[in-house]
């Protein structure tokens, strides 16, 4: 049976490298994990807590295609704690984790063919769900002096949408508000669809990340439960979309996944109560950050940009060798 020539896409090396320790593990070899980004902590107690009591008394059957009407409400509220803003929850689409919003937001937005600028160094799933999609990843490179982040200068003319993500994978670093609007405002100027990957939102360590939100309604925006609230393995995330794209996206979801796991949504419920439970792991992300800023130049690593958020450092090895995987 032939494949698809869409399938040809690159693998994400994370996984293959966690599938390669899963089976020295198996070997019975220890192994210390630093190839996936994921806190080293369970899901907060409140959320364990809200799944023990539902798989008593709930059947957990489907939900509606859109999320619980409670989980959506409270991220809506969630909006308002951290930056100020009133998101009507009809905004708001629950998703099979982040994945699952970007397969939905490409979908809904863009046609076989779309140019789709994304920062390089960048997250590499972005390229490869948009040319499994027969979309064109457009790489925009951008520089240490930038601090890693795409800048309006730097993007082609002839772009049908753009992905940012602050704080970024792999660097860490942030877009401040001036520099967020040029960026939404340079996509519109070109009648580009702009997507704000927000995932790493809440992990930052002094200045806040500002949402995309902030600046324009006219965005995608995607977060997820799985870095803040340390629920990665739960897959369960959120977008949130212009109000007349909400059916876009529904009728999308309904087709490719019905609704996100009930049990997950549940959890992520629970675990919107459990802020207190997140900031004390933040704290350790915070201590963390001091240790490898610390330790980094002493191992010879001197050229990188401080992360502002997530819980990544990305070093420029080009003095130390031609061949990062090698030398990894």
């Amino acid at each position: 049976m032939k494949n698809s020539r869409r399938s040809a896409v690159d693998p994400f090396i994370v996984m293959d490298v966690m599938e390669a320790a899963r089976r020295e593990e198996a070997r019975g070899r220890h192994i210390i994990h630093m190839e996936v980004g994921q806190p080293s902590t369970p899901a907060p107690a409140k959320a364990r807590e809200a799944v023990a009591r539902a798989l008593r008394d709930d059947a957990m059957g489907y939900t509606v295609a859109l999320g619980l009407p409670a989980l959506r409400e409270g991220i809506a509220s969630l909006y308002n704690d951290w930056y100020n803003l009133e998101i009507d929850p009809g905004r708001i689409i629950v998703t099979a984790g982040s994945s699952g919003a970007f397969l939905l937001a490409f979908t809904a937005l863009f046609d076989t063919g779309a140019r789709v600028g994304l920062g390089a160094p960048g997250y590499p799933s972005y390229r490869h769900i948009l040319s499994a999609l027969g979309l064109r990843p457009v790489s925009i490179e951008t520089r240490t002096e930038n601090r890693l982040q795409p800048v309006p200068g730097d993007l082609p003319d002839a772009l049908d949408g753009l992905i940012v993500a602050s704080p970024a994978n792999p660097s860490g670093t942030m877009l401040n508000a001036p520099a967020l609007e040029g960026l939404i405002d340079a996509a519109h100027a070109r009648d580009a669809a702009f997507i704000s990957d927000e995932i790493y939102h809440g992990l930052h360590y002094e200045d806040r990340a500002v949402s995309a939100l902030e600046i324009s309604d006219d965005v995608y925006v995607i977060n997820s439960f799985s870095k803040y609230f340390s629920m990665t393995g739960w897959r369960v995330g959120w977008m949130v979309v212009p109000p007349d794209h909400v059916r876009v996206v529904e009728r999308l979801a309904q087709n490719m996944f019905i609704c996100a796991p009930h049990v997950a949504q549940i959890a992520a419920i629970g675990a919107l109560s459990a802020r207190d439970e997140c900031e004390a792991m933040r704290a350790t992300y915070v201590e963390n950050r001091r240790l490898m800023l610390d330790g980094l130049p002493r191992a010879g690593f001197r050229n990188f940009a401080p992360p502002d958020g997530a819980f990544y450092v990305y070093a420029d090895v080009s003095d130390l060798t031609d061949d990062s995987r090698a030398f990894a």
